[in-house]
């Protein structure tokens, strides 16, 4: 299962990439694995506030329905609209083409209390 070195990762299963002032957020690969096949994904709009450890939107699959958790606080400054028609691309792409939102953090310094993707791929391991 691929873990991307370069990311950072939530208990919650999101990823996030720091890309310069802003952060760039989705879903594991493991997380869409025990999804199963993704059908809707529900995210916020451009303007929102979202809050570190709150619910931002959702993931819907054949399996059930899931809450996506804010990693990090701060405004929703972009939307991946592609998920709309493509929900698929979660479970095809997920550190790709499904990023889900591209956040200004509220403050930059959350993204260092994240995990590595070696303590990630650890608390998957006990899953």
């Amino acid at each position: 299962m691929s873990t991307p070195k370069d990311l950072r990762y939530s208990e919650e299963h999101e990823w996030v990439k720091v890309e310069g002032e802003k952060v760039r957020v989705g879903i594991t690969h493991f997380a869409q694995s025990e999804l199963g096949d993704i059908v809707f994904v529900e995210l916020p709009e451009v303007g929102d506030e979202i809050s570190a450890d709150e619910p931002f939107g959702s993931v819907e699959s054949v399996k059930t329905v899931s809450e996506l958790y804010a990693p990090i606080s701060g405004k929703v400054v972009e939307v991946n609209e592609d998920l709309n028609d493509s929900p698929e691309f979660v479970n095809e792409s997920p550190y790709e083409k499904a990023w889900m939102i591209v956040v200004e953090p509220a403050d930059a310094g959350e993204v260092d209390k994240l995990m590595t993707a070696e303590q990630y791929e650890e608390m998957t391991k006990e899953d």
